[in-house]
Parts: C-alpha cells; structure tokens; sequence
C-alpha cells in the first residue's frame, strides 16, 4: 500500500475512503489541508457523520499518543485531499475481477460490429466477447465472424432474447456479466470504472446511458435520472413500495455472476426481456450500486424494440412485463427470505402510472392489471404528488397533470398527449 505523510496512518486510507462511500459520510475537503505537523481540531467530526466528538486544537501529529489516535483518525475523513483519495480508489480497485460482455444480436448488421468493438477496445485485461446471433435473416454473420478469434460467436436459431442471453451466460465464465444490446456501444473506460466500485455482496453495478441516433450523435436527456442521497437500501425500499427504482435498461446494468447463478437460465415464466426480470430481483438478493455517470450510448433508431409508440398494443405488452417484474420480486424475496412486495405496489410507480393510463385510454378492452379503470387510475395520479417517492416534486406535479388531462380528454387529444409523452 502506497506510504503517505504519517506513519500512523499508512493503513487507514483505503479504510477511510471505503467508510466513506459506504456509509454516506460528507465530503472530503479538497483544500490540501493535512498538515505535515499539525491537525487544527475546531469543530466535531459529528459534521461528517456523527463519527464521534471531537474537543481540543493543536495536536501533534508527528507521534500521536494511543489516546488521540482516533481522534486523528476520524479528522482525517473530513482532511485527507481529494486527490490522493482518488489515486488510492485507482489502487484499491479489485484487479483479478474479470468481465465478460454478452451480446445477443438479431438482424443489426448495422450495428452489432460497434457494440462488440466497443467491448474488445475496453481497458480491462480480463475480459471476454461472447456473441450469440439469434437466427439472424440479414449479413449479421458475416460482421460477426470477421472478428476471428477475438470473441466466442455463438449461431443459434431465433428463440428470442431470455433464450440467446441463457445461452451466452452459460458460454460466459467472468465476475461480472454486462448483457450489451446489439444496437448499444461501451463508452471506452467504462469496464475500469465498474471494476472501480465493485465489491462483494452486490447483485448489480448500474450506470447512466447516453440516448444517441443511429449515428451515435447525442439526444435527448441522459438516463436515469439519479436523485440526490441514492442509495442500495433507498433502492430496495423503493423497489418494495412502489415496484420501481431509478435504473437503466439491459446495457447499462453489470451483473454479478454470483446472483445470475441463483436464477439462470431464465424459463417461459419470466419475461422474454432479461433486464426486466433481473432488474427487478437484485434489490432484493444484494445491493445495487450507481454510477453516476453515462457509460453506455443507448442508441435510439426507430427500430428498438422499447419504441412504445410504434404500435398501441405495446403499452399493454409493458404492464404484461411489469406484472411478470412482480412475480420475479416476489420470487427473489422468497429466495432470500424477505417478505414479499404487495400487488398494490403496481399502482404506485410513476412510470407505469402513465403506461396503465395508455392502455385504458388506447386499447381499453386489451387492458391486462386485474382491478385497474379509468378512476382507480385518476385517483393515484391526484395522490401521487403526496407520495414518497425517488422523483422530484416538479416531475411528480407534471406528471399528475399529464394524467389527469390524459384520462379526462376526449380521445383524439388523449392520443395526442399520449403521442407526444411516448415519442
């Protein structure tokens, strides 16, 4: 481990740098403020996180007695710079984890070499490139196989996404698992920054993505939007309240090997998308960290699969799936024995709020949340401001208003809010 200043303190860096992120401490100053001689004691470490308290000035530091140390030690969280608690994350990162990136792909001749360069140009030395086409009808074996022997290609005949992902992640031996969507690109350094964070116990790193065109040129707004003070256990709490959380979708998620194991292969019984069953069990069976930081391009070209507008009977095929997140939950708590989130928490997320309010004003008779109408919908959109809940009061107001317009509309404007909520 890297000497610093003060004997004493040679083996607390990594210490004090995890103590931090891991139990919400405040920030460390960035005034370079750690004096080779002395630590001006002036306030209580209580500031940071009610450490312990803290009286007296002028304190040798050149030989601490055993009475001090701690002292000295707890001010070090509020004075140790910023930048040597970075080079030290840079050392403290765990260096034997190994990745591997999955891509199931079918007919994106277009854009399944970028997906799979981005992940072979990662700076990470143990990493492998698993692509499995899935009965593609177009030239996507022809771009695939021009990589050799970089990857392990994989050629199977359709059976949908759950099924190539099953067959990847058996071909897959790494730590740590990214499912990469064939029409998504790495961001380069992206491996190295989950590597960064990673420890034991997590069922998933999850990062921000960046929408792009088909050309990869920035649109729109960055995903998901990340609230101040997130955290693992306000991620599970969420989760079990209001069946959502900020995440990303597939390519943004980095999976445990370790959790994966407990429910791979994925059968008929869970949805036909992986990231909706696996984004819904791992609050449940470890801790979910966040990347703030968009480290994937999610490329957005009319032809993705998540295009709700393309046809209205794809907002029913979203509750179908946020149904089936449901009954994975539940699943998940069983495992680990945690009790089970109740049905109702279906009427309690923000998103699918506007999904249910979709398919009633759309394809009312195709509607598939047993209990859900036109007023049991209006009346969680006038509650959901005054729910507790990971979104701002400014998105939960406009929300609500869209809801309550959308439902009490006549139809040819119902449709025109609905288009341009879904573009």
């Amino acid at each position: 481990m890297r000497r610093h200043t003060d004997g004493a303190c040679k083996h607390f860096v990594l210490f004090a740098h995890g103590l931090r992120g891991r139990t919400g401490l405040g920030p460390i100053r960035s005034d370079g403020g750690l004096d080779a001689g002395k630590v001006p004691i002036d306030r209580s470490c209580d500031e940071t996180g009610g450490m312990m308290a803290i009286t007296g000035a002028g304190e040798d530091r050149g030989s601490p007695s055993s009475r001090s140390i701690s002292l000295y030690l707890g001010r070090l969280l509020v004075q140790f710079p910023k930048s040597a608690l970075r080079r030290q994350a840079r050392t403290n990162m765990m260096p034997n984890v190994s990745f591997s990136v999955v891509i199931a792909n079918y007919n994106y001749e277009r854009f399944v070499g970028q997906a799979i360069e981005s992940a072979l140009s990662q700076d990470w030395p143990r990493l492998e490139v698993i692509v499995v086409d899935d009965g593609s009808s177009d030239d996507s074996a022809t771009v695939i196989r021009a990589f050799g022997n970089r990857i392990t290609a994989v050629f199977k005949e359709n059976g949908g996404q759950r099924e190539a992902n099953n067959t990847g992640f058996q071909r897959s031996s790494g730590d740590v698992v990214i499912f990469l969507d064939a029409d998504d690109v790495l961001v380069p350094g992206a491996l190295r920054a989950i590597a960064e964070v990673w420890r034991p116990g997590l069922s998933k790193v999850q990062v921000q993505m960046q929408r792009v065109d088909a050309l990869k040129r920035p649109i729109r707004n960055i995903i998901p939007k990340i609230p101040a003070g997130l955290s693992p256990e306000a991620i599970r709490q969420w989760a079990w309240t209001t069946s959502e959380y900020p995440s990303p979708p597939g390519s943004g998620n980095a999976w445990s090997r370790s959790f994966l194991e407990q429910i791979f292969p994925l059968d008929e019984s869970h949805d036909s998308f992986t990231d909706s069953t696996c984004i819904a069990m791992a609050p449940y069976v470890g801790d979910v960290e966040t990347i703030a930081k968009p480290l994937v391009l999610y490329r957005m070209h009319g032809g993705n699969d998540s295009a709700m507008s393309a046809n209205h009977t794809n907002f029913r095929r979203e509750i179908v799936r946020a149904i089936k997140r449901h009954a994975a939950a539940c699943e998940a708590c069983a495992m680990v024995g945690r009790t089970p989130p109740p049905l109702n928490t279906l009427f309690r997320g923000p998103h699918l709020l506007q999904l249910r309010i979709a398919s009633l004003r759309l394809t009312p008779d195709q509607h598939p949340l047993p209990g859900d109408s036109r007023p049991r919908a209006l009346l969680d959109a006038l509650m959901f401001p005054f729910r507790s809940n990971f979104e701002q009061t400014r998105f939960r107001v406009l929300v609500a208003g869209w809801s309550v317009l959308t439902l009490l509309a006549p139809r040819k404007l119902a449709n025109a809010l609905i288009r341009k909520r879904f573009i």
